[in-house]
């Protein structure tokens, strides 16, 4: 990994494609963000990127609806997936992304690693075992964060790590998992770290 990292705050917006084939050239590295609509996707994002709007947050579920591309440099990228799990979406959509995210997962050559984002008061629902197995399938890591921890004391939320990390050793063992917070924020220093050993190592 390059000691110094890569600067994320020079992340920049790029384009919104309905589906994998409409994507930038298949070249490069990039990580791709995955998670329920109310996970704290977008939130999560920008901490990383030290940017309040690059993604954008809604109080409506489901909002992030086609891939978005997020260039770090000419080479390396950020892809911002559909939030998954929300039910007020048609089900035309539902169907659509069902078909669509594991072809992405499984046939993207430059993808490097999946970054998961669940809320910690509800890990590991059905669909976060969906991306996780379709992950594994595809032979490509996973990182979680276990975002929203400042919801919880210090206590609570370290009992919900090591929960969650022994979940994990049984069922996709090398899934890695930490927490975060976007709003005090936590934890973004070591997700950065993950990423540049994906997209810079």
């Amino acid at each position: 990994m390059i000691a110094s990292g890569l600067d994320y705050r020079s992340t920049r917006f790029l384009m919104s494609a309905p589906n994998p084939e409409q994507l930038p050239p298949d070249e490069g590295a990039e990580a791709a963000f995955a998670g329920r609509s109310n996970a704290g996707k977008s939130s999560a994002l920008n901490a990383l990127t030290d940017q309040r709007q690059l993604a954008r947050i809604s109080k409506t579920p489901g909002r992030t609806q086609q891939i978005n591309v997020f260039p770090v440099t000419d080479h390396q990228r950020l892809i911002d997936l559909p939030g998954y799990g929300y039910a007020k979406a048609p089900a035309a959509l539902r169907a659509h992304w069902q078909q669509t995210l594991p072809r992405y997962l499984e046939t993207r050559r430059s993808l490097r690693g999946l970054v998961l984002i669940m809320d910690i008061r509800h890990p590991l629902t059905d669909s976060d075992r969906q991306m996780l197995a379709w992950c594994a399938a595809a032979g490509l890591p996973a990182h979680i964060l276990l975002n929203k921890a400042d919801k919880l004391r210090r206590g609570p939320a370290g009992n919900a790590l090591q929960k969650v990390r022994a979940t994990l050793a049984r069922e996709f063992p090398g899934t890695s998992v930490q927490l975060f917070s976007s709003t005090v924020p936590m934890g973004v220093d070591e997700a950065r770290a993950r990423l540049d050993d994906w997209l810079a190592g």
